[in-house]
């Protein structure tokens, strides 16, 4: 007989430091990860190809950058005719599944940018009761747009509360549509204890509907893709008992500004450190807010909580994590399950002066965890250094169910390299833009240097990673780096080249 497709599994969380997980720092307990590590191999440079969610999310289900999906920043929709790895797992007869969040759509709805991800569409409980998709090829969805008390709270999320007996699952999200807060107060004003009864959380949905699929899956001996997609640690920092208490704020180590680091940086990073900042040459047109530009001055006992809760947030997803990875054992199929498990983009708790994300990129922020996990393929008990995007799991993901990887897109498969018989990447590219002028860049990264280029500007960043791990010093018009600048920046370009897909193969001379 020929040997069973294998599954894939894909598990992600939310705005998720790469140091959070309890293999690489004791003060975070991560049982789960842990064990998945332990059983895979743990790739601590990987990174992603854009520090914001919905054009991370969008090149994870397409295999393409940001540039080339259309999805360029927050707020922009992920246009429906892109061709997604979703749609190519049922074309080879898998269950193509996507439970939890999404984020592949805007908060607004217009002629010819038409969302369903957008109120009041959220909470009209019959057109989700009655929509499982097709959705960006998918043909399963469970889906939900919030973060912890956000308004955003509906969808199949609500509608499985209320199937629990919670009728009264407004009340404990803020109310919609009176809410309206400032983009950094959800980042600064302190840590809330969620009056949710803990075995109605979002954590918890996602966990107990991702084994129901894929138990479902089972009975009916089909392979299957799923996105199992957590909506934790992002913030607000909102979590219940006994979560809330679990970890002790004194012992939190949160991230510092050095004085005078932001000398030699771009402009707009000098200005988080006032009270009071004018962002107003950086504006969109259209008045939207750019990520991250506003101050970043907080109170360090605030940022302390804040880490708590967000350490805490990251357990009770492991836990949930450790619910799904039993039911693979339960079942039988954990040896032929491919498990992946990363995040969408990192996070700031202090790191520079810094809050949350921003067009600032540090390590801090681009780069994730990543765990992979297929006993028989890849080496348990593994760590390596070597590059890896996120980017590259689609083709990833496709390669190691014998699935042709189409010539459009960009995503690269790493399975030879997890199996430990290629090297990974020579380099890494992270897109960053909203403004298409003032806040429009790109940044490469090599084994040991970082380079960062702003559309427009005669400025830029450069890093020595290997003599400055911690990112202080700007190399950017350091004479000493001038024929290192030179070499990066033709490297840069050769790499643009590079990502360049080929949808079509050349046939004739003419």
């Amino acid at each position: 007989m020929p040997p069973k497709q294998p599954n894939i599994l894909f598990i992600t969380s939310d705005q998720q430091h790469y140091t959070t997980l309890g293999s690489v720092n004791p003060k975070i307990h991560t049982p789960n990860l842990d064990r998945l590590a332990q059983e895979g191999t743990r790739f601590d440079r990987a990174y992603c190809p854009n520090p914001t969610c919905s054009p991370t999310r969008a090149s994870l289900i397409t295999g393409l950058y940001p540039s080339a999906h259309g999805c360029w920043a927050i707020g922009v929709k992920l246009p429906e005719d892109i061709p997604t790895i979703g749609g190519l797992f049922q074309n080879h007869e898998y269950q193509s599944m996507l439970v939890g969040k999404a984020h592949f759509q805007p908060l607004a709805s217009v002629p010819g940018s038409e969302s369903i991800e957008c109120q009041p569409i959220l909470r009209d409980l019959e057109f989700w009761r009655n929509f499982h998709g097709p959705w960006y090829g998918f043909n399963h969805v469970e889906t939900a747009r919030m973060h912890t008390s956000e308004s955003h709270a509906g969808q199949h999320y609500a509608l499985w509360c209320e199937e629990k007996g919670l009728t009264n699952w407004r009340d404990y999200f803020e109310d919609y549509p009176t809410v309206k807060r400032k983009y950094e107060d959800v980042y600064t004003k302190g840590v809330v204890q969620w009056n949710l009864p803990e075995e109605f959380h979002p954590t918890h949905w996602v966990g107990e509907r991702t084994c129901a699929n894929i138990e479902q899956c089972v009975q009916q001996d089909q392979p299957f893709f799923l996105w199992a997609s957590f909506f934790d640690p992002h913030p607000p920092y909102v979590v219940p008992e006994p979560w809330f208490s679990m970890y002790d704020m004194e012992d939190m180590e949160i991230g510092h500004f050095a004085p005078g680091e932001f000398d030699a940086m771009p402009p707009q990073f000098a200005r988080t450190r006032q009270a009071h900042p004018d962002f107003s040459d950086y504006q969109e047109h259209g008045g939207n807010a750019l990520h991250g530009f506003h101050s970043h001055l907080h109170d360090e006992a605030v940022l302390r909580r804040s880490m708590a809760a967000y350490y805490a947030m990251v357990s009770l997803v492991d836990q949930e994590i450790g619910r799904i990875l039993d039911k693979l054992e339960a079942l039988g199929i954990a040896e032929n399950t491919l498990v992946v498990f990363s995040t969408d983009h990192g996070h700031f708790l202090g790191q520079h002066g810094l809050i949350a994300k921003g067009a600032f990129h540090y390590e801090d922020l681009l780069r994730v965890p990543l765990i992979a996990r297929f006993p028989g393929v890849i080496p348990a008990g593994t760590v390596t250094e070597g590059l890896q995007s996120i980017i590259d799991l689609p083709a990833t993901f496709l390669d190691a169910a014998g699935i042709e990887v189409p010539g459009a897109m960009q995503s690269v498969s790493q399975l030879p390299c997890w199996r430990g018989t290629a090297p990974g990447r020579d380099w890494v590219m992270v897109e960053n833009r909203h403004n298409p002028t003032t806040v429009h860049l790109r940044t490469f990264i090599t084994d040991r240097y970082k380079i960062t280029v702003y559309r427009g500007a005669d400025y830029g960043e450069l890093f020595d990673l290997e003599k400055d791990p911690a990112e202080i010093h700007n190399r950017w018009d350091d004479p000493n780096y001038h024929a290192i600048k030179a070499a990066l920046l033709l490297k840069f370009v050769q790499a643009e080249i590079q990502k360049e897909p080929t949808r079509m193969p050349r046939i004739a001379g003419a």
